[in-house]
Order: structure tokens, then sequence, then C-alpha cells
């Protein structure tokens, strides 16, 4: 991941949803003018949904989601059919496309439903315009603009190009977020504590400090990049007081015993929480950690899947330091990628990780869920500075 390539958590998220056959992966093909997924006359070609960063214009940069049909088969196909309609949580506009030579079915019906119960800005393409009855069907009425439907034919690549034009009108107008650059001002000077560990990838920064430091130049202030060893050397030479001191929330304690009271002092994970959902919500969440007893069971959340290491913050580090601060007998469960359970009512609490590898949709659809269900939810920057007596301070930069 380069600086310069926009984090597909950041993208516009594409789901194109429909049946067996309907010509989902056609489709996909046409707008994108490349060969993304795989078109076959077997019934069930995609199994799983498939993930794909690319430029459309005149989106810019997007997400494209091809998932399974929605009329699979057999126990299987319900785990594929269960995928599809996961996608939905992290999709900002869906596709339904329809074979326009058979129209809409029942399964086409009941994720449409699915749809605009979640508010998700939609498109609905009827396929195959070459296969249909032009003596029974007409097309692209003054009914389908108002449904936001329209008939294509991918074979003769008829309204692909207004296809593209309807997707992109469904692009919500929001204000643009910032994850930290709307805190500073030209000539502000920060400095960013990046603890190099096993944890760590090699030759690289994670995400979410890559993407701080980019929002950091875009304010015009300057990043200064160090270790939590050289953190206290650093400050005490550098020569001037810097704006703010951003930390990797593991390392919260000793920054904060190091950083002076009168120095802004955040993590990385606090302002991913700002960005990607409600970061009051899951500062008010921390104080369940503090409601928890004998016998209850937390799920720790991340929003990816990647190598566990010995002594891995969410499976090791996280639930280690609630025991110490509750001194309670406590039941841990884990949750990864896109596995998010629907029914939390076994939980008595949910810690989630910053959500860098999530888009703001899912996020929030995730807390969501967890208040419907009366469920406390923070996650991990607002629950170790709670722990360790610092998130009032950690937060102190917002007000």
């Amino acid at each position: 991941m380069s600086l310069n390539s926009t984090p597909s958590a950041d993208r516009v998220h594409i789901g194109i949803f429909g049946k067996r056959n309907a010509g989902k992966s056609s489709v996909i093909n046409a707008i994108t003018g490349q060969d993304l997924a795989i078109v076959s006359e077997v019934k069930g070609t995609t199994t799983d949904p498939v993930l794909k960063a690319m430029e459309l214009l005149p989106l810019g940069p997007v997400v494209m989601i091809d998932t399974p049909g929605l009329d699979d088969e057999g126990e299987l196909g319900k785990l594929r059919i269960k995928k599809a309609y996961q996608i939905l949580n992290k999709t900002d506009i869906a596709v339904l496309v329809v074979d326009g030579a058979v129209g809409m079915t029942q399964e086409d019906d009941a994720i449409l439903n699915r749809i605009q119960a979640k508010h998700i800005p939609y498109v609905i393409v009827m396929n195959k315009l070459d296969l249909a009855d032009k003596n029974t069907v007409m097309f692209n009425t003054e009914e389908d603009l108002e449904n936001n439907r329209i008939w294509v034919s991918t074979t003769s690549k008829t309204n692909i190009h207004e296809l593209k034009e309807l997707i992109a009108a469904q692009v919500p107008q929001e204000e643009e977020k910032q994850i930290v650059a709307d805190l500073l001002k030209p000539g502000d000077f920060v400095v960013l504590v990046v603890p190099i560990d096993s944890a760590a990838p090699k030759g690289r920064l994670i995400l979410p400090q890559q993407q701080t430091i980019r929002d950091v130049l875009e304010a015009g202030a300057t990043a200064l990049v160090v270790r939590d060893t050289e953190l206290k050397e650093t400050l005490e030479n550098v020569g001037k007081k810097p704006r703010m001191v951003i930390t990797d929330s593991q390392a919260f304690k000793k920054v904060a015993s190091i950083v002076p009271e009168d120095i802004v002092l955040t993590s990385f994970s606090i302002l991913f929480a700002r960005y990607k959902g409600d970061l009051y919500g899951l500062a008010e969440g921390a104080a369940g950690i503090d409601q928890l007893e004998d016998g209850d069971t937390v799920l720790i959340s991340e929003g990816c899947t990647h190598h566990r290491q010995c002594d891995d913050i969410g499976s090791v580090k996280m639930p280690r330091w609630i025991r110490e601060r509750t001194g309670k007998d406590l039941k841990f469960e884990f949750s990864s990628g896109i596995e998010f359970p629907l029914d939390l009512s076994t939980y008595k609490m949910i810690v989630h990780c910053g959500g860098c590898m999530l888009n703001e949709r899912e996020m929030k659809y995730r807390m969501k869920c967890a208040k419907d269900q009366e469920v406390s939810m923070t996650n991990y920057g607002t629950a170790i500075a709670y722990m360790q007596g610092i998130l009032a301070r950690s937060m102190e930069v917002f007000q």
C-alpha cells in the first residue's frame, strides 16, 4: 500500500447481487472494461464474494464486489447466500442484476427489500436486453428511470455507458471526512509514535499510520515519526512544542508518562473511531468494562484477518488487560474479517479493533447491531485509554 493509493476501506463499495446466471459477472466486466470476473454458463461459478479495488469512471476509486447467486442450492448454497447478504453491510451502492428474459423473481424481491430496508442506494439492471421479448416489454420507460431500473445487454454493450452514469449518480453527497487534518493548521508539528515490535509488518508501516501521516501532510503540517524508545529524547531535542502526539494504543501508558500534560495526546485507534464510526459512543462503551461479572462473555472483533503473533493484541493482550482490570472470570470469543455475529445476545461486551480495513458503513452497522441489542461496544484505543485512566486526556483534542 503506497501513500498515493486510496485504501480499499475509503473507496466506494459497489456490491453486485443477483441469481445464478443473471449475468452479474458479465455486468462487472462490461462496466469495468476488464475481465475481472469469470463468466460461465455453469451455474454457481462465483462461490464466494470476490472484492477487487480499481478505478471506475466517472466514480473514481471503487471496490467491486461480485457475490454468489441468490438461488444457490443445498447446505453449501445456503452458506453462500448468507455470505452474499453479509456483503450488504459494507455496500455503499447495490447493483441488482436481473435476468431480463425472466423478470424479477422472489429471490430478487427479497434482497431488494433488504437493500431498501438498509437505505442503501441501488440500481436494478435488467440484463439480457437482446433476449427479452421486445413485443411485450417496454424498455427504459419513465417508470424504469423512477425506480433506478435500466435495461442493458452485456453482449452488445447496449446502455453500458448509461448504466455507469446511473451508478455514479447514487454516490451519497457527504462532507469529506478527515482523520486528523481538521484538527491541524498549516505549520503545525505532529509527533507520531510507532512502536516497532514482532507484530509490525516487515519493511512498512501499518495502514492507519500511513493514512494519518498522509492526512497530516495534507493539512500542511509536519509529521515526525519516532519509536516509543526514542520519544523522550526527541521531545527534549526537537526544539519546538508539537501540536499533538499520536501514539499506537499499545504504547499509551508509556507515552502518556513521557508527554507533558500541556501537549495534546491521542491514539491512531481513537482517531479512527471518530473517522469510521461514533467516537463518543465507543468511549461511553468503554465504561462497560467495569460492569463485567464472573461468567460474562466478551467478543473481541477485528475487521481483517492476519497472522496471529505470540503476543497478539486481540487474542492475547486485550483479554489479559481486561481480566487484570476487572479481576473477573471472563470468557472471550473472537471474530475477524466479514464474520460478525447477527445475534449478540450471548455477549456482555464487544471490543473492536480500530476498523481501518472496514468502510464506514460496515463499522456503523456493527455499532448499530450492538446498540439495538443493548450490548456495550468499544474499540481497542478507547478501551486501553479507559483502563489506563487517560481516556479524557486522549479526547481533549476533539472538544
